[in-house]
């Protein structure tokens, strides 16, 4: 695309037009699916930040100032990234946290330390997303409800995980 007809779409975009965003959209959208795969192997969380990266550009067409659109358009995706880095390490931590807290009340308690660790190795199979709402629903004991909203997800969608994630927890023991 020309770079005066970039222009003309980015000023539809800030004025709200639809097919200017859905433009932008057709004009980068491959690109950066690709970079975010790139980055993290994994087609649903490239997905989950590429939708994540073009609600940011409705939220922040307006204060685009001109440049190298591309450039602009790349940081915010970078920014994207390293915030769902973080988030995956304060995860990491807080799993870890919850694994020690229960490895120290399995002791304190006299618990099978064998099946306690065949568990654990079990748990750690499960997809991160699962074993995290797995983890919040039965070690954190947070209710259903207030997973969902803490993710911001429907009910439906963080209750379908806990069952399917139990299920496979289920059959990995068997």
């Amino acid at each position: 695309m020309a770079e005066k007809d970039l222009e003309q779409v980015i000023i539809g975009c800030r004025s709200g037009d639809e097919r200017s965003f859905s433009e932008l959209v057709d004009l980068y959208g491959r690109r950066c699916y690709g970079y975010f795969y790139r980055l993290t192997g994994n087609r649903v969380v490239s997905e989950d930040l590429l939708s994540e990266l073009f609600v940011k550009l409705v939220e922040k067409i307006k204060s685009y100032r001109g440049g190298a659109f591309e450039s602009w358009l790349f940081t915010i995706a970078s920014n994207i990234f390293h915030d769902h880095l973080r988030a995956k390490q304060r995860q990491q931590k807080l799993l870890k946290g919850k694994r020690e807290q229960l490895e120290s009340k399995a002791a304190d308690t006299g618990r099978d330390d064998v099946r306690f660790d065949r568990v654990q190795t079990q748990l750690e199979k499960l997809d991160s997303e699962v074993r995290e709402v797995i983890m919040l629903r039965y070690y954190s004991e947070l209710s259903f409800k207030e997973i969902a909203a803490m993710r911001g997800e429907p009910i439906g969608t963080t209750l379908s995980k806990v069952h399917r994630g139990l299920k496979k927890l289920r059959e990995l023991m068997e």
